[in-house]
């Protein structure tokens, strides 16, 4: 059981709950947090001052004022209008990620919700229920805002969601999953929309699968190594401690761990007259190594970032201020995650380069024409080679960061976002290829 006090997360978590190996739940802490931080919203409400999310109109229309009695309205229009979204659904586990997420920065108790609001998000996951969530649609800022609200409308018994693999009205799926649909309240409908909870969902889980691929990937070089009949002289630790990247040293470590008493080394080790091999297979630990530590630093920001408030404006029950900030903005995020982009589809490509040098005659000396026993009549892996670049070539189009574009939105108020969904979602697509070119070389 995982309880929620709005901490950070690690991916390990996020991918246990999002594939539905733990239960969550919200912690008693966190309970009474929220409800002082709703306290203050209410304060406000009766006392009909103007506040920035809680009585005022959103973006370019914050300075209209709103009257108490449209407050609700207020919300649910807001969740409506933003729910634009378009395009295939996240997966069930990338959505499963956004509901803990946003659990999660919720019981920080900064957002002025009701606990209901957070219980009812954990409800959804406990019960199954699972939002349709449109991938495209979010520019990063003010955060994921229609991916949200697509979440936000399965909260009120709106859009459609997934229930036991089929799918359905949100009304229908609430119903089936005895879960009564939020009536939301003042501030709560843009509580649930701000934030960057989408890109760091899908980016979290995408990173996951990455580090276990960075490892998998020494392997599949070890392999390459020990069938080229090269020498693995150039993981000496005298080397990297003369370069002391952690990443390096770590990659080094386990080759060497990897190839130890290797009896194919040992057959060819007095007659060899090789000293240096090609820098795909001797500078693994400069590249894995260097691919190694920009995942963990895309990992320290993910993390991070789970246990951070990002909506806006902020509540602070202490003193009972309501201050407007910039936390839903996504550049941290689409930064790691454009950075990740980059150097897998490095790692792809340095694991191609050790595919062809095993199936290439003219590179393999002692291995037969793309590895077949029948050159001509067969064509062995020719194609598996080409396949693999035909993969690298679309991830080299899609490592193109999508951070460093900018186009002003909400009529020149949000005049800089951070495309941190597109850094998400490419990232996704990157890690699909970059796993197949491993397995080719595997």
């Amino acid at each position: 059981m995982l309880e929620l006090i709005g901490q950070k997360l690690s991916l390990a978590q996020i991918f246990a709950v999002a594939n539905g190996e733990d239960h969550v739940t919200l912690s008693d802490n966190a309970r009474t947090r929220v409800e002082q931080s709703r306290r203050v919203v209410e304060k406000i409400v009766a006392e009909d001052r103007p506040v920035y999310g809680v009585n005022t109109g959103f973006g370019r229309l914050s300075d209209v004022h709103i009257p108490a009695a449209e407050l609700r309205e207020l919300q649910v229009n807001l969740v409506r209008s933003t729910a634009c979204g378009v395009g295939p659904p996240l997966s069930e586990s990338e959505t499963r990620a956004m509901l803990l997420l946003r659990a999660n920065v919720l019981s920080q108790g900064l957002s002025g919700t009701r606990p209901i609001v957070v219980e009812t998000l954990l409800a959804l996951l406990e019960r199954g229920v699972v939002p349709v969530i449109p991938e495209k649609g979010s520019v990063g800022a003010s955060g994921d805002l229609a991916p949200l609200a697509h979440l936000a409308l399965t909260v009120i018994g709106e859009g459609e969601a997934f229930y036991r693999g089929e799918r359905m009205p949100s009304a229908d799926a609430l119903r089936l999953a005895e879960i009564e649909p939020v009536q939301l309240e003042a501030k709560e409908g843009l509580a649930l929309l701000n934030g960057t909870q989408g890109m760091t969902a899908v980016g979290a889980l995408a990173l996951y699968r990455a580090e276990q691929l960075a490892r998998v990937a020494d392997i599949a070089g070890a392999m390459t190594l020990e069938a080229l009949r090269d020498t693995p002289v150039a993981f000496d630790a005298r080397i990297h401690a003369a370069r002391p990247h952690a990443g390096q040293i770590k990659v080094a470590a386990h080759l060497r761990e990897l190839l130890e008493e290797s009896e194919i080394r040992q057959s060819h080790l007095e007659n060899d007259p090789r000293v240096q091999d090609a820098y795909s297979l001797r500078c693994m630990p400069q590249v894995h190594g260097a691919v190694r530590g920009a995942l963990r630093h895309a990992r320290d920001v993910i993390e991070t970032e789970t246990g951070s408030v990002t909506d806006n404006p902020l509540v602070f029950a202490e003193t009972e201020e309501v201050l407007s900030g910039g936390n839903f903005h996504g550049a941290p995020v689409a930064f790691a995650l454009d950075y990740a982009a980059i150097v897998l589809t490095d790692l792809a490509g340095i694991s191609e380069r050790r595919t062809e040098r095993l199936i290439n005659p003219d590179l393999n000396e002692g291995l037969p024409p793309f590895l077949t026993p029948h050159p001509g009549t067969a064509s062995g892996y020719m194609v598996a080679q080409i396949t693999a670049v035909a993969l690298i070539n679309e991830m080299k189009v899609l490592s193109h960061p999508a951070s460093v574009d900018n186009m002003p939105t909400s009529g020149g108020k949000e005049d800089h976002v951070s495309m941190g969904m597109t850094s998400a979602t490419k990232l996704r697509s990157i890690v699909d290829n970059a796993e197949h070119v491993i397995a080719i070389e595997l």
